[in-house]
């Protein structure tokens, strides 16, 4: 397998994507859509197709995480989409109120293009991962399920990793059939506390 490939963020740039997501899902809170982006005003790089994951946490709750896992969009208008879904249609919570914004705090997860894995059997795939490294998704029949590499923090054995994301899509947790496939990808991530030098963001395995 070759490298994979990561968009440059600097320092600076990752903060005003941080403060992009903000403003787009307090307008959201308010309007009810995400903040419109004027491409113009943002540099190339940023408005490159690219796949995108917003977190949004109080303290160590989780309040919402929408993503993207294929780049179908610029990327700062994922972030705004991301961030108002973000908080609003996460099916696992209610939506934010606005009072509850002040408190949140928004994460930013851009992730490398997916990159198939062949492998015929659990233990190829488990001999591939990257503990702390990859991303991985899950797809079967329809079924599909992801998580981002910061899961690792809660689960850092590859089995327990890998049969969690099984339960995540629906299958039992040893479940193994011919057809799965399987895709890893690799994350830049960094949240607001650290202005403007990011730190992982931690997505729950649920």
């Amino acid at each position: 397998m070759g490298p994979l490939r990561f968009m440059k963020i600097d320092p600076a740039e990752r903060w005003r994507l941080l403060e992009l997501a903000r403003s787009s899902l307090s307008h959201g809170l308010s309007s009810g859509c995400a903040l419109p982006i004027a491409l113009q005003e943002w540099p190339a790089h940023l408005c490159e197709p690219a796949a995108s994951f917003v977190t949004l946490r109080r303290a160590d709750q989780l309040l919402g995480c929408i993503g993207s896992l294929e780049a179908r969009r610029p990327l700062v208008q994922d972030i705004a989409g991301n961030a108002y879904a973000a908080g609003t249609r996460d099916p696992r919570f209610a939506p934010m109120r606005p009072a509850e914004l002040a408190d949140a705090v928004v994460e930013i997860s851009v992730l490398t293009p997916p990159q198939a894995l062949n492998v015929a059997s659990e233990w190829e795939l488990l001999a591939q991962l990257q503990p702390g490294v990859d991303g991985l998704i899950l797809e079967w029949q329809g079924r599909w399920s992801t998580f981002l590499p910061t899961v690792w923090r809660q689960l850092p054995q590859p089995s327990d990793f890998l049969d969690r994301l099984r339960l995540k899509a629906g299958l039992q947790a040893e479940f193994w059939a011919s057809g799965m496939a399987f895709y890893r990808y690799q994350t830049i991530s960094f949240r607001e506390e650290s202005r403007p030098r990011g730190q992982p963001c931690a997505e729950a395995p649920s």
